[in-house]
């Protein structure tokens, strides 16, 4: 009997040693470390959906699923009313194709000419699109893309006017601008800086405005995009286009300057579409080449 005792006591301090020589080795602490990785790769998963919802929304608009375009849509052909009530013209269709491109719907902010630049920057509006000719001025208030159509600024006349080149607009002729636009900045500048003064300039809200006081002899000529000259001077009879041109500028979008991520994902649209001739298109079905 005391042999088998002695055995049982054996053989229970031998599991006692084995138990207190394992908890020194490595393999006895993985079970520990498990939990650890475990733990981890389930902090790894719950940060991949905020990391890949940050990659998706790259760029912010100013409505969910929306881009909204300042405009002001008395410009044709680049922007005006059609006879559906909605809108169209080149920045349209232009800007149509863009917000296709993002994933986004067009949305058309008809506004004053004055106010598309101070929509974009207060966030009311993403993108400015008004034959929006890039400034050195403009540019200090706004982020641009790259140009996407060439304006040309020319005078219209009443038929028969002694007004016959740029040089006879400083024989103290009034001129009429649409408020806001490079015809107004150029116009009214100093006659030191190439313009004509502020004293020779009255401003109208809009173009179809400037060519009513033309007509009724408030103006003496009206200076504005070559386009829209074309189309005012077409239902307008005893007007005509000066045969020489004001001055030649660039048209781009503008974007705000606190949102460069969206600046970034429309040139890269508005490149693809001039790349693949889309713009050209679009300018080709509005202005023929004459």
């Amino acid at each position: 009997m005391k042999k088998y005792f002695a055995m049982i006591l054996a053989g229970m301090m031998a599991v006692s040693l084995a138990a207190c020589g394992g908890s020194s080795n490595a393999p006895a602490a993985a079970p520990a470390a498990e939990p650890a990785a475990e733990a981890e790769a389930q902090t790894e998963e719950a940060e991949a959906p905020e990391a890949e919802a940050q990659t998706d929304a790259a760029f912010t608009t100013v409505a969910a699923g929306e881009l909204h375009m300042a405009t002001n849509a008395a410009f044709p052909p680049y922007e005006m009313t059609s006879d559906n009530g909605g809108y169209e013209g080149i920045d349209v269709e232009i800007a149509t194709m863009i917000a296709q491109k993002l994933g986004l719907e067009l949305v058309v902010d008809d506004m004053e000419f004055g106010s598309v630049i101070t929509s974009v920057q207060s966030g009311k509006a993403d993108i400015a699109m008004a034959g929006l000719t890039v400034t050195e001025e403009r540019m200090k208030n706004v982020d641009f893309t790259e140009s996407y159509a060439t304006g040309v600024q020319v005078i219209i006349v009443p038929e028969g006017s002694d007004i016959q080149t740029v040089d006879d607009l400083a024989n103290d002729k009034m001129i009429g601008v649409q408020d806001g636009t490079t015809g107004y900045i150029y116009c009214s500048a100093p006659v030191e800086d190439g313009g004509y003064g502020e004293d020779h300039v009255t401003s109208y809200t809009n173009g179809a405005m400037a060519i009513e006081a033309l007509k009724g002899g408030k103006v003496d000529a009206v200076v504005i995009d070559n386009e829209p000259a074309k189309a005012f001077v077409a239902v307008n009879d005893g007007l005509k286009i000066l045969d020489t041109e004001y001055i030649v500028e660039n048209y781009a979008i503008g974007i705000s300057k606190d949102n460069p991520a969206l600046r970034d994902a429309v040139n890269n649209a508005l490149k693809e579409l001039i790349a693949d001739g889309s713009v050209q298109t679009i300018v080709d079905k509005y202005i023929t080449a004459e």
